[in-house]
């Protein structure tokens, strides 16, 4: 006598919860993905309200007939950098005109030449012409263009309001404001930029690199720029990661909510399901 095959046991699963999960998966991911897109071309939008399609080009100082002025110059220079390397006190004061006279002369500031003069000090604040260029809005490239995204570059051109300071081992500047005629730049952004580390591409340059790093102070005094060194001193104005990383942290915060809440939504939509199914399936 031959046995029947052996029944299979209904599953205790819901096919139903399965497709539930990946459906609400993918909405999420969606989502995201589509937030993500809208919250870049709105700041995209915003930045094009105080930006232009072209620079403002910003004219370097006369260095012509002023070789007294820069060999005296270079020579303090020298000084200052000799003298960070022993164990005593030392100082550099320059004034704006000194500062403009530096990235004018010296080859190594050679690449803010055009886009970033000092144009006075008010306070304990540098006030800096500057013509930035700045990412646009995202679009799809040309056909003369490699890749199959690209961006027409806008010009941030105005005035930094800033004041100097401490970034691990290098000089920084902390923005209270950015100054456009006749437009208003969102705080946002003025966050997003602060601090500004205009210092930052000479940390590896053989010079400038170990002599930032002797530093431990930067301050405005008497109108002037002062940096510093006193052994005996610990840097107290140093920039810390979360001043570095709170402007960029403030997208992901709003990212992770709107995840939060849309996860919270699409759990309560599989359980309501899975519920409906259970109680269709003891009916």
């Amino acid at each position: 006598m031959t046995s029947s095959p052996p029944q299979k046991e209904p599953s205790a699963r819901s096919p139903f919860a399965g497709c539930a999960i990946l459906v609400a998966a993918l909405a999420v991911m969606v989502f995201l993905i589509g937030f993500s897109v809208l919250t870049l071309f709105r700041q995209f939008n915003e930045i094009a309200k105080f930006t232009d399609n072209k620079p403002v080009p910003i004219a370097a100082v006369s260095i012509e007939s002023k070789e007294v002025e820069l060999n005296a110059l270079a020579e303090r220079m020298e000084l200052f950098r000799q003298q960070l390397l022993g164990d005593s006190s030392t100082s550099l004061v320059l004034s704006p005109a000194e500062l403009n006279l530096v990235i004018a002369s010296f080859p190594a500031f050679k690449e803010l030449r055009d886009t970033f003069q000092i144009l006075e000090i008010q306070g304990d604040l540098l006030r800096i012409a500057i013509s930035f260029p700045i990412n646009g809005k995202p679009r799809f490239a040309r056909k003369d263009e490699p890749s199959w995204i690209a961006s027409d570059t806008r010009f941030l051109n105005g005035t930094l309001v800033a004041r100097p300071q401490l970034l691990k081992q290098e000089v920084s500047l902390i923005l209270t404001d950015i100054e456009v005629p006749g437009k208003k730049v969102a705080p946002e952004f003025i966050g997003l930029m602060s601090p500004y580390r205009v210092m930052e591409r000479y940390i590896a340059d053989s010079v400038l690199g170990p002599a930032m790093a002797r530093l431990t102070r930067v301050e405005i005094v008497g109108g002037n720029l002062v940096l510093s060194r006193n052994p005996n001193e610990t840097p107290d104005a140093q920039v810390t990661h979360a001043q570095v990383d709170s402007a960029s942290s403030r997208l992901f915060k709003v990212l992770g909510v709107a995840m939060v809440v849309f996860l919270i939504f699409a759990g309560a939509v599989v359980l309501i399901g899975i519920r409906a199914k259970a109680k269709k399936s003891r009916e």
